[in-house]
């Protein structure tokens, strides 16, 4: 019995020691295995991670472009304010050139009423003074505006004679007025056409005179 105590000593011990390497080999298959699920978790997390840097990538090309946009909406919108500045600026402008235009053709208006009127009492004027030169020469007065014509055939036209300044009966300009003179005679059919203007050659007036009266003038 003595010599198979240390047989079964050295088998417990080998049992023992099987067993100690049993358990470190599942041990070891254990680690394995939670590292190899560590690998593959880590490799989904940089899959992850990757996508991640891409969609944030895309996200700032995004944010750039937007801010460009941003950028130039912001420039065009400064131009259109400027351009509205201006087109503002310029209808002010318009409009008060318009006005002032509008003020130039009253004031214009004004004065050519004025100056008609003028004329009317200048032609007042000078037909008192043809009136009173054809009384004081016994000649009929000249036609007026409420002198109407009695319709008649025509006549064959007659030669219109022109007697320039220096010839026939006047030789010289014969004075009527402070600014008026006798300048031109016509002979038409039985009438002479005289002609009164200013002093400054201006024609304001043409009388008809019957023969019978045209030496005295």
């Amino acid at each position: 019995m003595a010599p198979s105590a240390p047989r079964t000593r050295a088998a417990a011990a080998l049992r023992m020691k099987q067993i100690v390497l049993d358990n470190q080999s599942r041990t070891i298959r254990r680690l394995r295995d939670q590292l190899a699920g560590e690998r593959r978790g880590l490799a989904t997390t940089k899959r992850e991670l990757e996508d991640t840097q891409v969609a944030l990538e895309a996200s700032h090309k995004v944010i750039a472009g937007l801010t460009e946009i941003g950028l130039s909406m912001s420039k065009k919108i400064e131009k259109m304010k400027v351009k509205k500045q201006l087109a503002e600026a310029n209808h002010v402008e318009c409009h008060q050139k318009f006005q002032a235009r509008i003020h130039e053709a009253e004031d214009s208006m004004q004065a050519q009423h004025l100056i008609i009127e003028a004329l009317v009492d200048e032609k007042d004027s000078l037909l008192q003074t043809i009136h009173g030169l054809q009384e004081a020469n016994n000649a009929p007065a000249p036609f007026d505006g409420d002198w109407e014509e009695e319709p008649e055939e025509e006549p064959e036209e007659e030669e219109i004679e022109d007697i320039p300044l220096g010839e026939g009966e006047i030789d010289t300009p014969n004075k009527i007025g402070s600014d008026l003179v006798i300048y031109r005679t016509t002979l038409v059919r039985t009438f002479q056409v005289v002609t009164i203007c200013r002093v400054d050659k201006s024609e304001v007036l043409v009388v008809l005179i019957s023969p019978h009266d045209s030496k005295h003038h």
